[in-house]
Formats: C-alpha cells, structure tokens, sequence
C-alpha cells in the first residue's frame, strides 16, 4: 500500500504540483526565448539519442456486463462502478532517427497504478475492490514532428504499449473473494508535445493517452467478483515531461568545430649572397 500512500500525499500537495510545474515551464519558455540563437542546431539529425522522463497519469476501468448479470441470480446487484485514480511513471527514451520528420522511440517505464470497482447492491451497502500494481510498460512509438521553428516544434505520437504486472516469484493468493484479472496488457497510444531545445538538452512536455485491446477478465477465475463482467480493458491518461541530450550532444558539437591553425604564417626568408 506504499503507492497509495504516496499518491495520496501527491493529491494533498496536487495545487502546490500544479503551481511549481507550471512556474517551471513558463521559467524554461521564458529562458529559450531570451535566447535568439538556435540552440542544439543538429540535434534532430543524430541517428540515437537518449534521455529520462518522469508523468503523472489517470487510469479507469472500462467495464461491459455479462449476459448473467441480467438473471435472478444476480438480482441484489445494482450496479459495478469504475472509478478513475492516479498514479506516476518513471522511464527512459530511446530515440532512433528514420527520415527528416520521422523518429522511432522505445520507452522503457515503470509505473504505479490504482484502480478499483464499486459494487453497490440494491440493500443500499458496497463493496469496493482496490487494485494496486506496479506496472512495466514499454511504448513502441512513432514520432512524426513539424518543421522546427527557431527553438521549438510540435509532434505527434502514435503506436503500441506492451505492459505487465511486477510479481515476484511464488507470490500467489486466494482470489475467489477477490477481483481476478490477467497481469498483461497491449494498448494502443496516442498522444502530442511540443519540444524546446535548450543550449545542452531538450525539453519536451507530452500528453498520450492509451487505451487496452484486450480483455483483462480471466476466463479461468473462479472470484464472484468475475462472473458478473464479460469484458474489462484499461484506460489511461498521462501528463510527461522529457529530458533529452547530454553528453553525445556536447561531443557531437565539440567535434564539428573548426580547428585551430598551430603556428602563424611562413615568411619568406631573404638570402643574401
């Protein structure tokens, strides 16, 4: 439960967040604007580069009933109630140039999800059934960018996320009076940012969102908790910020500098005879 006491302070503390992340963008706008020059002038152009981001997101449940829900045996049931809950990512990023507006990213994340279920009968009482998992993801994403404008662009992002639950070996429980679901997922991503390159990295804020293909209810669980679902996927809202550049960068820059010439020019020397 360490995730959800974590994210319970972030969502005490979420207008002081907000305030600092925005009083850093407008700093970090503030200071590539001041700046005329193009930073970074052939960073798109490195075939790989890397670099580490850090987001926020909202994940919810997207339920349909099944067939059973509608008969007698069900009847004390009034209704499954998803509810939409935070959590955060870690990750790096690999970044392969293809074409002059195309690039390929592989993101590998870890991330700290809750979500849960309400059931409410019809005698007025609940249930809620809380789900928290640690969550590796990796995006497998195209990156299609505009024309650089000075010291900024837009991008689009699109592809797919392969995901699934951290479980240490042997850990097992009794589900029967649990929500059951599968620990792996497929999603499909979508999302925008707009990058600001700055004199030694470049600075990107992103949102994507992701929403799974498949069905997480697992045919084979015996929980009651399972019977009255016939499909569960995972939805998925993230706010990003990207680092990228570094040490290759300055190098790269290093390297394309003109040398100095050693030594002044020769002059003739007279000889006398």
């Amino acid at each position: 439960m360490q995730v959800t006491y974590l994210w319970h302070k972030l969502h005490l503390h979420r207008h002081k967040i907000g305030v600092l992340g925005l009083l850093l963008l407008l700093g970090l706008t503030g200071q590539a604007q001041n700046n005329p020059s193009a930073n970074l002038p052939d960073y798109d152009e490195h075939k790989i580069h890397y670099g580490f981001f850090i987001g926020l997101h909202s994940s919810k449940y997207r339920i349909q009933y099944d067939d059973i829900y509608a008969t007698p045996a069900f009847d004390t049931l009034h209704s499954v109630v998803p509810g939409n809950l935070g959590g955060f990512k870690i990750g790096f990023v690999v970044n392969f140039h293809l074409l002059q507006y195309l690039d390929f990213r592989i993101l590998p994340t870890v991330a700290f999800y809750e979500n849960d279920l309400t059931y409410r009968y019809s005698n007025l009482t609940e249930q809620r059934h809380v789900k928290d998992a640690t969550i590796v993801e990796i995006p497998l994403l195209f990156k299609y960018k505009s024309q650089r404008r000075g010291n900024y662009a837009m991008y689009l992002v699109g592809g797919v996320k392969p995901s699934f639950e951290a479980v240490g070996r042997g850990q097992k429980e009794d589900t029967s009076a649990k929500l059951d679901l599968l620990r792996n997922q497929i999603s499909i991503e979508v999302g925008a940012g707009f990058d600001m390159y700055f004199p030694l990295f470049k600075f990107s804020p992103e949102i994507r969102y992701s929403w799974g293909v498949k069905n997480m209810i697992d045919p084979k669980s015996v929980s009651e908790f399972n019977i009255p679902l016939k499909k569960l996927t995972t939805h998925n809202l993230s706010l990003y910020v990207t680092f990228e550049g570094g040490p290759s960068t300055i190098s790269g820059s290093k390297g394309r500098r003109a040398k100095p010439k050693i030594g002044g020019p020769r002059k003739n020397k007279k000889v006398k005879i």
